[in-house]
This record gives structure tokens, sequence and C-alpha cells, in this order.
């Protein structure tokens, strides 16, 4: 059988797979719920699973085959505590590796090259390479970090809406929209908050920018807050000399017009996305056991 390897994306909204061979051609893509390990590992394992079974069944591959391949799973959280090892451990794969969704972007986006990546999803990391070390800074989940990430804009709107609610702050078009949506009663916004996880409020982020848009002022400050936070962790990762700063994820091109001209003239465009960056990983772990089986 030709060597395979699988790529694994863990993200907060969704998990994607896919199946490559030895020359890095895709054969199979696959796609399942979140992979959230830090709220919800159980269920983030199933999904992991899922999406690496639908890549092989997409690329015409018996299920059996799982067991047979490399596969690198990149998640947020995996530097958190056990959950690298937990997660290692229960994998089906052959040769299986957990490493964090910052490294899997920066593999994507920068290959072997310097330079600093952010990624912004349900979540929001970032990371580095200089003369080949890396360094990666966030990723703590949207309860005590992953600022400007999906979910932290809404949790966001949500505290704006209260606040406004209770006349403490200006109210806006957005708030307004906001409460509506709950029936003008915040208790409902607060039983959504305790109950949801961070996919749920990560669904308002594309309504924070589109009023942002709009010039609504509640948005538009929600934003500027998001983008200096962002600003605040490109500026621990710089160098002087940084040849590339790349911005990944669903909310990366929405942000770009928010950041700071030092940093927006050091923007390129990402050889590949974040799966990419996977599945490059899931390449190279599969060629050094090739080697170390010669």
């Amino acid at each position: 059988m030709t060597e395979l390897a699988i790529g694994i994306d863990g993200g907060g909204s969704s998990c994607r797979a896919a199946v490559a061979d030895s020359k890095g051609n895709v054969l199979g893509r696959g796609k399942a719920g979140p992979a959230n390990i830090l709220s919800d590992l159980d269920n983030s394992l199933l999904n992991i699973f899922s999406s690496a079974r639908e890549a092989l069944r997409d690329a015409g591959l018996p299920a059996e085959t799982v067991s047979k391949v490399s596969a690198v799973v990149g998640v947020a959280g995996a530097n958190v505590g056990d959950y690298r090892a937990r997660i290692e451990h229960a994998l089906p794969f052959a040769d299986g590796h957990v490493v964090t969704d910052a490294l899997i972007a920066l593999e994507g986006a920068l290959g072997d090259s310097d330079g600093v990546i952010g990624a912004f999803g349900t979540g929001s990391v970032y990371n580095a390479r200089r003369d080949g070390k890396l360094r990666g800074i966030g990723g703590w989940g949207f309860v005590v970090g992953d600022q400007a990430s999906g979910a932290r804009l809404g949790r966001d709107l949500l505290e704006k809406s209260l606040l406004a609610y209770d006349k403490v702050r200006p109210s806006s078009p957005l708030t307004v929209k906001l409460m509506t949506e709950y029936g003008d009663d915040p208790e409902r916004v607060v039983e959504f908050a305790h109950a949801s996880k961070p996919k749920e409020f990560a669904r308002y982020a594309p309504l924070v920018f589109d009023y942002a848009a709009q010039g609504d002022e509640i948005a538009i400050g929600i934003i500027k807050d998001a983008a200096a936070a962002i600003g605040d962790n490109l500026d621990a990762l710089l160098w002087p000399e940084c040849p590339a700063i790349c911005l990944l994820g669903g909310l990366a091109k929405a942000y770009e017009p928010w950041l700071a001209e030092r940093h927006k003239v050091l923007l390129r465009e990402p050889k590949g996305d974040v799966l990419q960056g996977a599945i490059d990983l899931a390449l190279k772990f599969l060629q050094e056991r090739q080697k170390g089986a010669a």
C-alpha cells in the first residue's frame, strides 16, 4: 500500500481532515463537528476520528486504513496540562502526533520560512519562527484568552448589549438587534451565555463586522479593541528584520483593514491554510518514519 498521511485541523467550529500520499497529493477530505478539547474532550475525539474516516472514505479507502497511516492533529489546548498525551493515547493511527493549532498554522502559512502568523477563527493563536526557533503565544481559550477570536467578539457583544440594556453604556442598532433576538429579556441572554460553547458565541462575529462597516459605534469599539489586542500580540513576536506577517482563519481578511500601518506593511499572503500545515507536518513525520524503517 502507498504510504499515507492524514492532516487534521481541529478547530473550534469544525474539524477538517485530508489524506495525502507520500508526494503530498491530497486524495480525500473529511469534515466533522468541533474539536474544542478544553471544553469537550470526548466529543472532540469523536469528531477527530470522524473527520479522518470521512477523508479516507472520500479517497475510496477502507476504514481500517486508519490504523496504517501517519497523522498530525492540530488543536488549541494541546499545550495545556496532559491533553496532548491523552489525545495521542486515544488516536487510532499507526503514528499519531498532536500539536498546537499555532504550529500547523505556521507550517501552512510559511512552510520552512521565518515570519509571524496570527490565526483567527472561533479561537485565536499566534506563532513565530526566527532562525529556525519557534515561539507560540495565546490559544488559552476564550474564557481567559483568545482575544480577537470569533468567540470573544460574540462574548463582547453580549456584554455590551447587557450594559446598554441596563443603561450603563449607550445602546446602538447592533445592541438593539441583539436584545431583540432574545425578546429584550436579559435573563435569556445570560442563560445562553452560561449554556453555550465557543462555537455558539462565534456565530455573532460576522454580525459585529457587518455593523462596524455600517458605522455602528458599539461594533466599531469591539473591533478596535480586538485589533489592538492583535497588535499587542504581533508586537510581542516581531523583530526588526521580520520578513512577513501572515493572517489565517475565517476572520483574517476582515481584520486586515483594522490593523496598524506598521503591521500592514509586513502582511503577506499565506502559502497555504491551517489544514495544509497539518498535512505538511504529517508528511514530514511520514518521511521520518520511512527513513527509520529503511
